[in-house]
């Protein structure tokens, strides 16, 4: 056995250039070289193929989503899910690139995008409808809007509830400076509830479920988006990164839009005995009941509605580019931005909703 080893490798000396093992040696470095290749490019691959998605407590279909994983399967991303208090801190964490997409109401949306964040909104996650309100504390003798003049009210600033809040001002009459606003998060406000430092706040659920035991709503975001001020959770996504995945999107937006038809299909199946109230509730706080109660507050917008002129469609004159417009300029009344952009339809992605209906 070992006189072959040796000739072979007489020849492999004697002929480096000749022999045919010279061929050999190329190919085999050929195909050792594609095979690193290869393996440099499935590992960039790899590592291409995840995504950091912030969300809020907001009790809605998309919860439940997270806590099944039903979203990575739909999509084979690996998802860094993140929690985060208010939209106002979403979009903190966009802007500085450390969230690809995230949950946002359509006030902080407005606001980064008229500084210049290069968001687009892909979803309405929830027409905000009844979940979202203004209440009264129990003993604060607020009676009437027009004795909420000289109180204590809690909202987080940039927020929609903050947008809201102004609008109501305006619709009973009462400056903004006649009542004490402070900004404060949802967490915040609850527990200064409980302390009696405020007397009023604008909050949504699981705060609002826990204001709600001691207070009497004055008015419902629903109420006022009636009388011509819309708001909405969206889903934003960085432009940039959507366009390079274009592909995971079409399948998250199409995989959030069956989490949400299952929830029209069958509300029933969401009740606070239910185990996805429970897995809801264990996700964003409170209890099973508040997170049913609270989901049914919502409105969920089908795919079909979505991709219409009401909301993700319809360019420049689509209700969504609408509804941020106009928000951007109360947020510019108020010295939140300095700028209003003419058209926010650059602001809207309707694409990948378009791709996911087309998914089958």
């Amino acid at each position: 056995m070992n006189q072959p080893i040796n000739t072979l490798r007489r020849v492999d000396e004697d002929m480096p250039a000749r022999g045919p093992t010279a061929p050999s040696r190329r190919r085999l470095l050929a195909t050792t070289a594609l095979l690193a290749l290869s393996l440099a490019a499935g590992a960039a691959s790899a590592q291409q193929k995840e995504v950091t998605i912030a969300y809020q407590p907001i009790a809605s279909p998309l919860i439940l989503a997270i806590a099944t994983g039903s979203i990575e399967k739909a999509t084979g991303y690996k998802i860094n899910w993140r929690q985060f208090d208010s939209g106002a801190k979403v979009a903190t964490a966009m802007t500085s690139g450390d969230v690809q997409l995230g949950v946002i109401g359509s006030s902080p949306l407005a606001a980064a995008v008229s500084r210049g964040v290069e968001l687009q909104l892909v979803w309405i996650l929830t027409d905000i409808n009844e979940a979202e309100a203004m209440v009264a504390r129990n003993g604060a003798r607020i009676e009437q809007p027009a004795d909420l003049k000289g109180k204590r009210l809690g909202v987080p600033f940039v927020s929609t509830t903050h947008y809201h809040t102004i609008f109501a001002l305006e619709q009973w009459g009462i400056k903004p400076t006649e009542v004490q606003l402070l900004n404060m998060q949802p967490n915040q406000i609850a527990a200064a509830w409980e302390r009696g430092d405020i007397d009023a706040a604008f909050v949504w659920d699981p705060a609002l479920a826990r204001i709600k035991q001691s207070g009497k709503v004055l008015v419902t975001s629903g109420e006022l988006s009636k009388k011509g001020r819309a708001t909405f959770d969206g889903v934003a996504v960085n432009r940039k990164w959507g366009e390079a995945n274009p592909e995971f999107m079409a399948r998250f937006v199409k995989a959030v839009a069956e989490a949400d038809a299952a929830f029209r299909a069958n509300p029933q199946a969401w009740d606070a005995e239910s185990p996805n109230a429970k897995a809801i509730s264990s996700r964003i706080g409170g209890t099973p009941k508040d997170a049913a109660d609270a989901l049914h507050l919502y409105a969920f917008p089908s795919a079909e509605q979505q991709a219409t002129a009401q909301w993700l469609g319809g360019g420049k004159d689509g209700g969504a580019a609408k509804a941020l417009k106009a928000t951007a300029e109360f947020l510019k009344a108020q010295k939140r931005i300095d700028t209003v952009p003419a058209d926010y339809s650059a602001f809207v992605a309707p694409r990948y909703l378009e791709a996911a209906l087309s998914l089958k």
